[in-house]
């Protein structure tokens, strides 16, 4: 493995961690998914889902665990936003040549905008928004289930479930949508205060697209559901705006189901994204390893 070196990324966000890996040229030349990365709800089981989805990658192309050490990793994980957790994750032994942990809004911005300035709005598992303008970050929100995370998939979620125990109790009218979520729990309101007492985000995300079929449908319940999610999208989306950020993305495995609810004047300022928080991590990955490469 003499000379030769790579690039790895990593995306880990609340339902899934997604690899990529590049040699140092830049070409992709392996991918790789394992489950959740969110730090902030087990370090240990985010670890194994990198590692896991690295090793995919490498052997995609025949390469073994002991080309780890030929490699500059970026690892941008949910959860990292906070600093005791981002700290701890620091400080955990990692089989890479070099390691650069960050959060995965970052990634997602410089994915976003190719590396310039310009602001995410993240609309995943969580919600987050984020920016990056003359070397600065701003944040605002992706403070977590239930406290936060608005217009999220596990936000949606927990409030379809909300709104299928207040059917139940005869507080509001049953729709589709709202009966599903019931006979998924066999119609016992028991059995969902027993699994909400365990539910992680990703356990209240996986309804997510129950609704976002609902609303498509025409369901009212599903239809209040995303226009209540697009209002605190709206919500991060002003705020980015009001610093100024020269460009706004909507990124995340719900951004395309939570578009066409934005208010124009939002939807109006939205650019294309230019990547992903994939693309993000492995731009930071090759900053990360310049000065490596100079040094040799």
């Amino acid at each position: 493995m003499a000379g030769r070196e790579f690039l790895l990324g990593v995306d880990g966000g609340g339902t899934r961690c997604r690899a990529r890996l590049a040699e140092s040229s830049g070409e992709i030349i392996g991918e790789g998914l394992a489950g959740p990365a969110n730090i902030r709800r087990g370090l240990a089981e985010s670890i194994a889902a990198v590692l896991d989805a690295a090793r995919q990658c490498f052997a995609a192309v025949g390469l073994a665990d002991d080309a780890f050490t030929d490699t500059t990793a970026c690892l941008a994980l949910a959860g990292a936003s906070e600093p005791a957790d981002l700290a701890a994750a620091r400080r955990e032994s990692l089989p890479f040549g070099r390691t650069l942990i960050t959060t995965d809004a970052e990634a997602a911005c410089i994915g976003a905008h190719a590396g310039r300035d310009g602001a995410v709005v993240i609309v995943g598992t969580g919600t987050i928004g984020w920016a990056i303008q003359g070397g600065r970050h701003y944040r605002v929100g992706g403070w977590g289930l239930p406290i936060s995370d608005e217009g999220s998939g596990a936000w949606l979620g927990l409030e379809a479930i909300r709104r299928a125990l207040w059917a139940y109790d005869r507080r509001i009218g049953s729709t589709g949508l709202l009966s599903r979520l019931l006979e998924e729990f066999h119609g016992d309101p028991h059995a969902i205060v027993r699994w909400a007492a365990r539910a992680a985000p990703a356990d209240y995300g996986r309804f997510a697209p129950l609704v976002i079929e609902a609303a498509q449908r025409g369901d009212p319940a599903a239809r209040e559901l995303l226009c209540a999610a697009a209002a605190h999208v709206e919500e991060l989306a002003r705020r980015l705006l009001a610093w100024e950020a020269p460009r706004l993305a909507l990124a995340g495995g719900l951004a395309a189901a939570i578009e066409p609810y934005l208010a124009d004047d939002i939807r109006r300022r939205l650019t294309s994204p230019q990547g992903d928080g994939l693309s993000g991590a492995l731009r930071l990955a090759a900053t990360e390893a310049k000065p490596l490469a100079r040094s040799r």
